[in-house]
């Protein structure tokens, strides 16, 4: 079921329109819609609700999220909440929806609040809607008792008020006091100044070490080739099939093939591989234990 958003004002009259349900009505509808799966009663009971999900994503405008999205996430998390009410618990669905809803809503919120990832645990959730509040009372009692707290004592008293450990307050403090920057935001105010993208360290391989490494993959190649070289045809479509391949074939499908037994199949590999370890070692100690 989707909802248009396209005017979070006339979302929001026709919500205030609709009916509402009492707790008969209510019990019915989300029978119809759990044993019978009635689209029409699931309609009917998110469009009586809709209400509650605008009213709830009006008190997270302040996170600077668009009113549109805000509705869109509480209608998502009122669908998700009709789908799995359930009805024999005894307890409203507006009781029962609001949990969801909020979920949703705080969800949205925290990803789209920073370019970087606030984080998602509970208490990382929890800090990130609370901290504040929860500062700003402490602060205030403090005051009323006429004690100043400096920012160790307050980091301590919000991580024991919310109930999560000292170092989230930290890093939630550290997130909520940034900004997002852009990498192409020039480091002067002067237009021809550098960007702050030119000043990160470049991680990629340097070009000796690349050349260096291609020499390195070339030369084992050709002591590949050289131990391949030294084993019969069978031995050869043997290492090819086992080791070669993307996805490797089994010794019994090789023994069904070449007419042989899965056992003997494996003898003959670990032969084959015994030639190439000695054709390896004659030509470089560094590879010795490539075939290990």
């Amino acid at each position: 079921m989707a909802f248009d958003t396209s005017s979070d004002q006339t979302l929001s009259r026709r919500a205030m329109q609709a009916e509402l349900l009492d707790a008969e009505t209510e019990l019915r509808l989300a029978y119809a819609w759990r044993d019978q799966r009635d689209e029409a009663a699931l309609h009917r009971l998110i469009t009586a609700y809709m209400r509650l999900a605008i009213s709830m994503a009006s008190k997270f405008r302040r996170y600077g999220a668009p009113m549109n999205d805000l509705i869109q996430e509480a209608s998502l998390g009122l669908m998700k909440a009709a789908d799995k009410f359930d009805p024999d618990r005894g307890v409203r669905f507006s009781t029962y929806a609001v949990w969801w809803i909020k979920a949703s809503i705080q969800d949205y919120v925290m990803r789209n609040w920073s370019m970087v990832r606030t984080g998602s645990t509970s208490s990382q959730k929890s800090l990130f809607f609370n901290m504040r509040r929860v500062q700003a009372r402490l602060e205030r009692e403090a005051a009323a008792r006429g004690d100043r707290l400096d920012r160790h004592q307050l980091r301590h008293l919000i991580a024991t008020e919310v109930g999560v450990p000292l170092h989230d307050v930290e890093m939630m403090e550290g997130r909520l006091a940034g900004s997002d920057y852009s990498l192409n935001a020039t480091q002067s105010a002067d237009d021809e100044g550098r960007e702050w993208i030119d000043a990160l360290e470049d991680e990629s391989s340097q070009g000796s070490e690349q050349v260096e490494q291609e020499k390195d993959i070339d030369t084992l190649r050709d002591w590949l080739v050289a131990a391949m070289g030294g084993l019969n045809e069978r031995e050869r479509f043997i290492v090819r099939e086992r080791k070669l391949r993307d996805a490797p074939r089994t010794l019994e499908s090789l023994g069904d093939e070449l007419g042989l037994s899965k056992e003997r199949v494996r003898q003959l590999e670990a032969a084959a591989f015994a030639k190439m370890r000695k054709s390896l070692e004659a030509q470089s100690k560094e590879v010795h234990e490539f075939l290990v």
